[in-house]
């Protein structure tokens, strides 16, 4: 059993970091359990914010993994809104943004991903969302009852999960909804051109439009505010407001700035990681969108951005990080 004394620490506040800290409590561990957590929010799950939150079908206590007393009862040590802003391996601890340091025997690190942002004229004009953490998804319900009530135009750029889930609950709330996504069908990459055609029949039977085979270029604005988005191939499609849904990216910074083995980008990105979850620094592991693990049976790494990935994989970290 591991010694008490010790201090395990968690950096990130979505499900693989919560399920962590649930399994150390479930195995017995006896030392000090840390989360700490970018937003304000205690750990939560990101798949409703698409889904029944943002469709209005759920509230906003629904997307939490647990109860507010739960951390308490398992003396699980919330530290939130204070991100972490650098790792010294050497003296083993992280340093939050507000100066203090906190010092760690094991560390997880379940910094997960972030949205990736278009390139192009316009960028920076408002009415330009993301949907990766619960603020976003708040925002963007607004929009989308405001959008839907005026029966406006949300133009999507990416035609992925997050792309099409926003589309369907965009429809149910009366708005346009135009997708503008490179490849010939929704979801060809992981797909294949069979089933992203069903997924855009489907869609295109509930109103849907989609504008295959083009990039967004530019994004237009009138007084500081998007009003329509143009594409390589010479089109303009009217905006009241913009989802950017292009991918994530994982969250290497304090990984890589702290020397720890890393994946190219072109090659997937994330932090790498062996069978059993540990980094390049034996007392650091990683879990979630940002690991990229070696598969022993595939002989490759495999980088999975998925809730059952964060689900299994912080327990799976957390046992090893135990020594199992």
């Amino acid at each position: 059993m591991v010694n008490t004394d010790e201090t395990f620490v968690i950096v990130g506040g979505g499900l693989a970091g919560a399920k962590a800290a649930e399994t150390l409590r479930a195995e017995g561990f006896g030392g000090r359990v840390i989360v700490i957590g970018d937003e304000g929010e205690r750990p939560y799950e990101r798949p409703p914010l698409s889904k029944q939150f943002l469709a209005g079908k759920a509230d906003r206590d629904s997307v939490f993994v647990h109860e507010p007393d739960w951390y308490e009862q398992a003396d699980v040590e919330l530290r939130l809104g204070q991100p972490v802003v650098h790792l010294d391996r050497a003296a083993k601890t992280v340093r939050l943004d507000d100066g203090t340091s906190v010092r760690y025997d094991r560390l997880l690190l379940a910094t997960g991903a972030e949205p990736r942002r278009l390139d192009v004229p316009g960028a920076d004009l408002a009415g330009i969302h993301h949907l990766r953490d619960l603020a976003h998804a708040e925002q963007l319900r607004e929009v989308l009852t405001e959008v839907g009530r005026d029966q406006g135009r949300l133009v999507i750029a990416g035609a992925g999960w997050i792309g099409l889930e926003v589309a369907a609950a965009a429809r149910a709330y009366g708005a346009e909804v135009t997708i503008v996504q490179p490849s010939p069908t929704p979801l060809h990459r992981v797909l294949g051109p069979e089933l992203g055609a069903v997924f855009r029949d489907l869609h295109a039977e509930h109103g849907v439009r989609f504008h295959f085979g083009a990039r967004l270029t530019e994004i237009v604005g009138q007084d500081g505010m998007v009003v329509s988005v143009r594409t390589d191939d010479g089109a303009e499609h009217p905006a009241h407001a913009l989802l950017v849904a292009v991918g994530a990216a994982p969250r290497t910074a304090l990984a890589e700035a702290a020397g720890l083995a890393v994946v190219d980008r072109a090659d997937g990105g994330g932090i790498a990681v062996d069978a059993a979850l540990r980094t390049s620094d034996p007392f650091i592991h990683a879990a979630g969108d940002v690991a990229a693990a070696d598969h022993p049976l595939l002989d490759t790494r495999l980088r999975v951005e998925h809730w059952a990935n964060a689900l299994n994989g912080g327990p799976a970290a957390a046992r090893a990080m135990l020594g199992q």
